[in-house]
């Protein structure tokens, strides 16, 4: 899903973060893709998302060898980009639109 997927939202079920991310993302015009993980899938889906990242090291120069997806973690072009903290921010900074632009998710 991660690497089929512009913007993709990992989040446990009825977590009001995802739902800020999910919410802002649509104000921006972006239509991410969600995925609201069971209390008893959280530990097996963090394992997939890390074998992801370490699959595509290269490409997540910024990510290092020690970081742990947590919940809620957005994946922009397949690359582990973080959580609500880092949206926020580079929503702010402006940085956030012309990655969305990058990946495939913006067309404007």
């Amino acid at each position: 899903m991660v690497l089929e997927n512009a913007v993709i939202l990992f989040g446990k079920r009825g977590c009001c973060m995802c739902h800020a991310m999910k919410r802002l993302l649509l104000m921006l015009g972006v239509n991410p893709a969600v995925h609201e993980v069971d209390e008893d899938e959280e530990e097996a889906v963090i394992n997939e998302l890390m074998m992801i990242i370490n699959q595509n090291q290269n490409q997540n120069r910024d990510v290092g060898k020690d970081s742990k997806p947590q919940y809620p973690s957005m994946f922009i072009g397949g690359k582990l980009f973080g959580g609500l903290d880092k949206l926020m921010a580079a929503h702010i900074s402006g940085e956030l639109v012309p990655m969305l632009k990058q990946a495939g998710a913006l067309w404007l």
